[in-house]
């Protein structure tokens, strides 16, 4: 989609990136020294400001992420989570702790800010992942510079005109949009950066993770949150209807644009027909078209590169696989559609990548086989979301101890993670840790010191 009035955005240069490190090194020592208490109240006021400006939030998510209406109002649901979860985790988990010890000494262990905290964020969650990285930099009293996606610096823009509105001093948070190799590169490079959160491809993950290592200066954290080849698992007892519905919404909500997207559908050969045909007939009703019109179940895919992406896979999938369905449905003359749709294949050996939209991939099993798809799916290297669907507790216990998934779902859909309920993040190729939303997070973002005082 394209926004439907001229929009000129101007790239940080070298320059910039120069002028925001010098600002928020100048800054950092002030907004450390600011309460634990105030910081929260910066980020309760943040949370309802985003409700406030609900309906301009909506129209940017809309019109330059190609979001349908239901995913702009989840997403705005998140940020404003992820904005009131970690002021309440900083009051609780920032107080200094008395530790036990022998009687005449008093022992204290405290968190502290560790300086200036880069964030680079992703499309495909421009507001809430956006948000949900410096909100909670910020309250464990970093400095941050946020560097947005190319895709979409007017959703970054105005989520940063919210948070400086809420009470956070524009030379303590930072907005420098523009391209990864000139101000993602100069910003990790940089030895006055104290950790770097990002989430995005597993590539780039790599490129930061080697820059760190090479630059002089302290070993800093690096918390990323990457790709997954994410699968669901269906067994022969499971509730056909209910599977139908949630490879629906886990493959195809937000045009398969979700990290933790549905990928690879694995199907006990015994439903598997009745599932297929059910499947079929689910993707007949998808509507694919306008995200701003409410009938519209699938809008577009973010560029014409990732366009491209999947109508290249889609003619290799013809050669190596089965055309299950492809939605009908014309697409808009504007913009970057392409009709989800689902193929059988052999193994999954075929994927050679995570492939990054509504394309779903299905692959019948035996019951005997259990373990053997199992060992595929720990084989992708990936280990971020896994559904099972099953009725069967044993069968459910037997698949989670031998699955390292940052996020398994049962009997349910893999999507929509609930901040505080569902910490989200992967492990292998999938991500660092520690969990967004989880109760994990701020300590990761800040250093620990402790003191020993003889009473006696």
């Amino acid at each position: 989609m394209s926004a439907p009035f001229p929009v000129i955005v101007c790239g940080a240069t070298t320059d910039d990136v120069e002028n925001a490190l010098a600002e928020t090194w100048n800054a950092k020592t002030v907004w450390e020294k600011t309460s634990v208490d105030e910081r929260a109240n910066c980020l309760e006021r943040a949370a309802n400001l985003f409700e406030e400006n609900m309906p301009e939030l909506i129209t940017l998510l809309c019109m330059e992420g190609g979001k349908q209406l239901l995913d702009c109002v989840s997403e705005i649901r998140e940020a404003v989570d992820f904005c009131r979860y970690y002021a309440a985790r900083a009051r609780k988990d920032l107080q200094p702790a008395t530790l036990q010890g022998p009687t005449g000494e008093l022992n204290q262990l405290s968190l502290h800010p560790r300086g200036i905290m880069v964030c680079i964020s992703p499309w495909n969650f421009p507001l809430a992942i956006f948000t949900g990285q410096i909100v909670a930099a910020l309250v464990a009293g970093n400095c941050v510079i946020a560097k947005p996606a190319e895709q979409t610096p007017l959703i970054a823009t105005k989520a940063i005109q919210l948070l400086h509105s809420a009470g956070i001093p524009a030379n303590v948070l930072q907005l420098l949009p523009g391209r990864g190799e000139i101000v993602g590169a100069k910003l990790v490079a940089d030895t006055r950066t104290a950790g770097v959160m990002f989430t995005g491809s597993t590539e780039t993950a790599r490129l930061i993770n080697q820059t760190l290592a090479n630059r002089p200066g302290p070993i800093i954290p690096f918390i990323a949150e990457t790709g997954g080849q994410n699968a669901m698992i269906v067994d022969s007892s499971a509730l056909a209807e209910q599977v139908v519905s949630d490879v629906i919404s886990s493959a195809f909500n937000s045009a398969g644009q979700r990290c933790s997207a549905l990928r690879v559908l694995f199907l006990q050969e015994d439903i598997a027909p009745r599932v297929i045909e059910m499947l079929q007939g689910a993707m007949r009703e998808m509507s694919l078209g306008d995200p701003a019109l409410l009938a519209t179940d699938v809008g577009p895919v973010i560029d014409q590169d990732a366009l491209n992406m999947l109508n290249n896979h889609f003619n290799d999938m013809q050669k190596n696989a089965t055309l299950i369905y492809q939605v009908e449905t014309p697409p808009p003359a504007n913009g970057y559609f392409f009709p989800p749709c689902a193929f059988e294949l052999k193994n999954v050996s075929l994927l050679k990548k995570e492939i990054f939209g509504p394309f779903l991939h299905i692959i019948r099993y035996a019951e005997k086989d259990l373990d053997t798809i199992l060992e595929q799916i720990i084989q992708t290297g990936y280990g971020l979301t896994l559904g099972v669907h099953s009725r069967i507790d044993a069968t459910v216990k037997y698949i989670q101890e031998r699955m390292p998934v940052g996020n398994m779902y049962v009997n349910r859909n893999i999507i929509g993670a609930v901040v505080g309920v569902q910490p989200f993040g992967g492990e292998q190729l999938s991500g660092t840790g520690p969990k967004a939303g989880g109760p994990h997070y701020l300590h990761r973002l800040c250093v620990e010191r402790a003191i020993s005082i003889n009473t006696t």
